[in-house]
């Protein structure tokens, strides 16, 4: 659902315990013939769908507030050249992603990887395209550490969007 430029995603989770409530809600009033449950039902399955969806529009917008900062300020580097150094700065990177999971959370991590070297990409909402495994891809984030102190440099996310592969000549 696209709101202005803010495509809004809820993810799977948010939409399987609508599903299950839902089921919940038609099962109690057909076991007890109780109308007054739709009362308090109907609307907590709107809150179901209302709340993750503003929570993932409020989370876009701010990405998407932020994508003309990093354009303007990042650095373009190759993955072997992100370390540590580098921790807290804008960086770009371009690669083909070898793998993406927890999509279905909105929290989306990709394993990019060029020539030099793979990194782990995570956002903290989902993209405005879908991102799948062995799409080439350009990223905007800042490194950080893979856990809040320590670990290797991971790139938390701004953005990252599909591109065409350098044709070769």
């Amino acid at each position: 659902m696209d709101i202005g430029k803010v495509n809004v995603r809820i993810s799977a989770l948010p939409l399987a315990a609508f599903a299950f409530f839902l089921l919940v809600v038609i099962a109690s009033v057909v076991i007890t013939g109780d109308m007054s449950i739709l009362l308090w039902g109907v609307p907590t399955l709107v809150f179901l769908l209302i709340i993750p969806a503003a929570l993932n529009y409020m989370s876009q917008t701010q990405y998407i507030d932020l994508v003309p900062v990093y354009e303007r300020e990042a650095k373009e580097y190759r993955i072997r050249m992100i370390n540590e150094n580098l921790l807290n700065k804008p960086v770009k990177i371009k690669g083909v992603v070898e793998r993406a999971s927890f999509k279905y959370l909105n929290r989306p991590q990709f394993l990019v990887a060029d020539r030099t070297g793979e990194i782990s990409v995570k956002m903290f909402t989902s993209p405005q395209e879908d991102i799948n495994k062995d799409d080439v891809v350009e990223v905007l984030g800042m490194v950080i550490h893979r856990f809040v102190a320590v670990g290797e440099p991971v790139i938390n996310c701004v953005s990252i969007r599909k591109i065409e592969a350098e044709k070769k000549k």
